[in-house]
């Protein structure tokens, strides 16, 4: 499977679990020229920029490793141009991230942080 196919499937997958766990989706791969917000949602009265990371071995870390400072520093930008092109959605936001491992094609784990 191509990784672009590989990614859309986790994304799917973590917008099922974030709805499962109380969020509402807002918008998918919200893309603008400082970067791109995998998943906007709201839960309660925060807005939550998620980022999805997917991986199917440990061999280069957990996947919420790869979600290093400067992709913080991304996801905050674009975030707030999002808050900007939607006045008064909300008051607060934050980052999370949806960590999923898959092995031989099966969710082994799969989990909501809260990076930021």
């Amino acid at each position: 499977m191509d990784n672009k196919l590989f990614g859309d499937k986790g994304e799917k997958f973590a917008q099922n679990l974030l709805i499962k766990n109380g969020y509402k989706i807002l918008a998918t791969k919200f893309r603008t020229k400082l970067g791109e917000i995998d998943i906007v949602a709201k839960e309660k009265d925060t807005l939550v920029f998620v980022e999805v990371k997917t991986r199917t071995s440990q061999k280069f870390g957990k996947p919420q490793e790869a979600v290093n400072v400067r992709k913080l520093h991304t996801i905050k930008n674009a975030g707030e141009l999002f808050i900007r092109s939607h006045p008064g959605l909300a008051k607060k936001f934050r980052i999370d991230v949806v960590a999923i491992e898959v092995n031989y094609g099966i969710v082994t784990s799969a989990k909501i942080i809260q990076a930021v």
